[in-house]
């Protein structure tokens, strides 16, 4: 069986890297090696464990698209640009009919559900690409239908940090005010409290200091009314691993469901988690 071949898009950012280097072990998969990134990007090659990578800027991209559909070779692409590219990184993939794994946080979800519902492919879109903590929310969400109201009155403090060069907020930490809202919480996503700062988040969070430059460190704390009860939830990610991993997963799963025959279908990391 011939491995599948995919193409990382975003890089030389570090997470394109990590999942590049994922991908290159991994034998059920053949890295293309060329990547489309950013107009800010001024190199033309990045090497990831030895193999040199092409890099495409936009106003390259739809030649190199074109050489490689006249090679008449399918792939899927995993796209971790930047939040502000999103939207238009999955307008490219559909009007190129490009299946597509996207895990940037950002863009508008309504959006881009109803582009790839339009167009001939279909994609796996998520914030969030890292399977257990996806799980986490899942059981958070079912804690919320089931148990509606089970946390009135309480107080909530969500506290979430990441690398300095993150610009916006978690996407994880504010899907999960929905959750607790549900649960009987007033909350909004902008009292979350978001830390950048490396020298506060080794000196006061604790993160050590070789993972200040990767990391998601997520703390939900309930306090009761009266303040004799306390509930806290934390999930403390070092480096990136997990969420290649979950990317991986995800890229195999999109080419099933191709192969299967669905088209313009937008599937999530809850589907990925459960395969089917």
């Amino acid at each position: 069986m011939k491995p599948l071949k995919v193409m990382i898009n975003g890089l030389p950012g570090n997470m394109a890297t990590i999942v590049a280097k994922h991908v290159i072990k991994d034998r059920r998969l053949e890295l293309i090696p060329e990547s489309l990134t950013g107009p800010e990007i001024t190199e033309t090659e990045h090497v990831v464990d030895s193999t040199v990578i092409s890099l495409i800027g936009p106003d390259k991209r739809n030649q190199a698209i074109k050489k490689m559909k006249e090679n008449q070779f399918f792939f899927i692409s995993a796209d971790f640009t930047l939040p502000s590219a999103v939207k238009s990184n999955a307008l490219f993939y559909c009007d190129n009919s490009l299946p597509f794994v996207i895990g940037t946080t950002g863009g508008d979800r309504a959006f881009l559900e109803n582009k790839v519902k339009e167009s001939s492919v279909s994609a796996v879109i998520a914030p969030n690409m890292g399977k257990q903590i996806v799980g986490f929310q899942a059981m958070m969400e079912h804690a919320a239908k089931t148990f509606p109201e089970m946390f009135k009155d309480y107080s909530l403090e969500i506290r979430e940090s990441h690398q300095h060069g993150k610009a916006d907020v978690s996407g994880t930490a504010k899907a999960m005010v929905k959750y607790f809202n549900e649960l009987g919480v007033s909350f909004t996503g902008d009292n979350i409290v978001k830390e950048r700062n490396p020298e506060i988040q080794k000196s006061e969070w604790g993160i050590p200091e070789e993972h200040l430059s990767g990391h998601a460190w997520h703390t939900y704390t309930l306090v009761s009314k009266d303040k004799t009860v306390r509930f806290e939830f934390t999930h403390n990610v070092n480096g990136r691993d997990v969420y290649a991993h979950g990317t991986l997963d995800a890229i195999i799963y999109l080419n099933k469901k191709i192969e299967s025959g669905v088209k313009g279908e937008v599937f999530t990391m809850i589907d990925v988690l459960k395969g089917s």
